[in-house]
């Protein structure tokens, strides 16, 4: 017979080429009360783009601070992107799993990896790809917060990021964001509740 299991704290990351819609695809399940997750707002150096907010999309922070969070061991993970700082607080997620609350994690496939090392049983890991390379262009350029050769850095970056797919437990394509969100929502809801056998 096939029953409910207890509801358990998972820490869900998700990883996604710049530009592959995966702050629309977060912020639609973070919206989703049902799921109670605890979403981890990641702290970074760069600033704030059009319509961003402090504490909401990124803890923005001067590179001294950040530089001094790094001293006091606080980040789970961080790195170096683009020239600016990007990363994880580690008291955010500690409290919550302790608590029995799931959190939802955006990071690169590089903090990723490290975040697999630190919490290798409660992970969930799930990369968003584009529906293509120029498809992605194309979301980059109607963007407009990068010139032409930051958007060739990150296309380039994409082609890296990309290959790290298959580490993933979950690869999810955006073709159409209602589908693609469809599709998180069922395996975040899956992992939370999980099935057991008995």
């Amino acid at each position: 017979m096939i029953g409910l299991a207890k509801a358990k704290a998972r820490l869900f990351i998700i990883s996604a080429p710049s530009g592959s819609g995966k702050t629309t695809l977060l912020r639609k399940l973070v919206a989703e009360k049902s799921l109670k997750l605890a979403h981890s707002v990641s702290m970074t150096t760069r600033p704030p783009r059009p319509g961003e907010r402090d504490g909401k999309d990124y803890h923005f922070v001067s590179e001294r601070e950040f530089k001094g969070s790094i001293k006091k061991n606080a980040f789970l993970e961080y790195e170096d992107n683009f020239g600016y700082f990007y990363g994880t607080p580690k008291s955010f997620i500690e409290k919550n799993l302790k608590k029995g609350r799931s959190v939802l994690l955006a990071i690169d496939v590089k903090g990723a990896m490290k975040v697999r090392a630190a919490y290798p049983e409660e992970s969930v890991f799930v990369f968003i790809l584009p529906p293509s390379l120029d498809a992605l262009k194309k979301r980059l350029k109607k963007r407009m917060s990068d010139d032409g050769p930051a958007i060739r850095t990150r296309l380039a970056l994409a082609k890296k990021e990309m290959s790290y797919k298959d580490r993933y437990d979950y690869v999810i394509v955006n073709d159409r964001i209602d589908r693609a969100f469809r599709r998180l929502e069922g395996i975040v809801t899956q992992q939370i509740k999980g099935r057991v056998s008995g």
